[in-house]
């Protein structure tokens, strides 16, 4: 007997991030194996569950990917954890397009229980209607609990208490205020950096989790038997390609599934554009997302690194980067403050964060006989742009066109979508064809 859960709430900001953390490690803590996961296309929380629960998680997207994907990596990461524990995005109906890709949806195709993180902190008995609506609203959605946060006093929680008994959703307990979990966050969601305590953060999560919490009950709600996972095979040859990924404090995303699909081509080589001289040799090169703007001085001083990438590029070298990938790539790159940097001049381009607008959403993008999706989310965007634009058409979830732009050099592609390749190897083999013939 395992248990499973989804963690949601009416909407974002309601604390649902340091309710799954704090539960990750408190069961971490008990000795149980748990499995995290995340919906929708977020980068950062999986990087805080893996620190809480010791074990990578796992991103599910029902506009990215396909249906039986998301089950299949469901089943088969989940398989060897005692406890899996999935992270909901935005509120628990949000979606692309009305439902599409929201955890409701998510919560729905894996028969996930969903236990609700409410804010508290101006409701007493108001929260009963609130509550119904979000149990009644699609009865395929099987709402089973719920933990009140910023709730102070156990005559608030009894409250609390009385309008869960008369809808019919089990209180687990609550959290009281706590500036000690609050983990800092930048543009829209939380952010990585090297002056967060993120363990203490996570380890005081779980204590509080522990304190007023019925984690007990909230693994019994959730029991469920599972078939054994099936043994699936790659569906892509096995390769002898090189394939060198950037991974450090500046560029961080990246999709687990997206890593296992390259190492079918190849081996994996991680090197960090901040840390390390020069860039490996490689066939293939992988520069993901980041914040190379928070890190644009010390890029931009790593002359050898910025010099064997040009090279690498100039010389014909295959590479797709992405929106922080892109932005290293260009020739500068300017700061909030005004303040430019020379970036590694492989793409006739330049980037700034100034007087600039959100970019964010879903994207679906059809190449000749391809199509793919990912999504963007980026406050950058072009200063100069001399790149060659390829006939990439680019969608949002509702189906209309957007500005977004895949871009060429050689054989550079840049573009500032995020591209989601877990599903199938199509758009990486796109890529080695075109080089291939060039």
């Amino acid at each position: 007997m395992k248990s499973h859960f989804l963690i949601s709430a009416p909407s974002t900001n309601s604390g649902k991030t340091t309710v799954t953390l704090g539960l990750l490690r408190a069961l971490k803590n008990r000795g149980l194996s748990v499995q995290p996961f995340k919906c929708g296309p977020d980068y950062i929380d999986p990087i805080h569950h893996a620190r809480a629960s010791g074990n990578v998680s796992i991103n599910l997207d029902t506009f990215m990917a396909s249906e039986s994907h998301v089950r299949d990596q469901y089943q088969v990461y989940s398989e060897a954890a005692e406890v899996s524990v999935t992270e909901g995005v935005m509120g628990l109906f949000d979606g692309a397009d009305k439902m599409k890709g929201s955890s409701a949806e998510i919560a729905e195709l894996l028969d996930i229980p969903v236990i609700l993180v409410m804010d508290a902190r101006s409701m007493a008995y108001s929260v009963a209607p609130l509550l119904y609506g979000l149990k009644n609203f699609r009865k395929q959605i099987n709402v089973v609990g719920v933990i009140f946060n910023f709730v102070n006093t156990a005559s608030h929680y009894s409250f609390l208490k009385d309008a869960c008994a008369d809808v019919g959703i089990e209180p687990l307990g609550y959290l009281p205020k706590n500036e000690r979990l609050q983990i800092p966050s930048r543009y829209l969601g939380l952010h990585i950096s090297t002056e967060t305590d993120y363990e203490g953060i996570i380890e005081s999560a779980a204590q509080a989790i522990e304190a007023t919490v019925d984690v007990k009950r909230l693994l019994e709600i959730t029991e469920y038997w599972t078939p054994k996972a099936l043994n699936k095979t790659d569906f892509l040859p096995k390769q002898n390609l090189q394939i060198a990924i950037a991974r450090d404090e500046a560029f961080a995303f990246t999709y687990h599934q997206n890593i296992q699909v390259l190492s079918a081509f190849g081996q994996i080589k991680w090197f960090s554009p901040l840390h390390d001289d020069a860039m490996p040799t490689a066939d293939f090169l992988y520069l993901p997302g980041g914040y190379p703007e928070l890190y644009a001085q010390q890029l931009s001083n790593n002359h050898s690194m910025r010099e064997s990438i040009k090279a690498y590029s100039e010389n014909g070298g295959l590479t797709y980067a992405e929106c922080g990938g892109l932005m290293y790539l260009g020739e500068n790159l300017t700061a909030n403050n005004g303040q430019t940097f020379a970036m590694a001049a492989a793409l006739k381009c330049s980037t700034t964060m100034q007087n600039t607008k959100m970019t964010l959403g879903y994207r679906t993008a059809i190449w000749e006989d391809l199509a793919y999706k990912g999504h963007e989310f980026h406050y950058s965007d072009f200063h100069t742009n001399e790149l060659e634009k390829l006939p990439v058409q680019f969608l949002n979830a509702k189906g209309i066109e957007t500005n977004t732009r895949l871009s060429r050099h050689k054989n550079t592609f840049a573009s500032y979508m995020h591209v989601y390749w877990g599903d199938n190897g199509n758009f990486i083999k796109k890529l080695l064809k075109i080089r291939a013939n060039s």
